[in-house]
């Protein structure tokens, strides 16, 4: 199945994010394809605030992963594997009882983690047309 979101403000990515919210009941793992500065932590940010995270969410462009938990205790792992040099360096990070988890997971440039998924996953696409972010989700 697919859902196509055009968003032109912050505003317009509430819905996107509670679309997102409910399909994180069925799928856990979210892979989100996009250049540099379209925005994909942003949508992750908009995300967390919507399953109930209220503490300050960013990019872990460094540390390659942060864990934010919700109201309910749930973990939500967020993952920028941009910088990482190989897949082997996923396990160092325990890739393997995070996927096992259960938790929500969201991969900024996931081509290093496609092989350790082996269930269905959700495939986030964001493209940019001047101010409109297209959002594509196939599931």
């Amino acid at each position: 199945m697919e859902k196509m979101f055009k968003v032109r403000s912050l505003e317009e990515l509430k819905p996107v994010a509670e679309f997102i919210k409910e399909l994180s009941s069925e799928y856990s793992h979210f892979c989100l394809e996009a250049p540099m500065g379209a925005g994909k932590t942003t949508l992750i940010n908009e995300v967390c605030k919507s399953l109930g995270i209220s503490e300050h969410t960013s990019s872990p462009t460094y540390s390659i992963v942060n864990e934010y938990r919700t109201t309910n205790n749930q973990s939500v792992f967020h993952f920028d594997l941009y910088r990482l040099n190989d897949e082997l360096e996923l396990l160092d990070i325990g890739i393997m009882e995070i996927l096992g988890s259960g938790a929500i997971c969201f991969f900024e440039w996931p081509d290093k983690i496609l092989s350790y998924l082996d269930e269905k996953f959700v495939n986030l696409t964001i493209e940019v047309v001047d101010t409109t972010r297209i959002i594509t989700l196939t599931y």
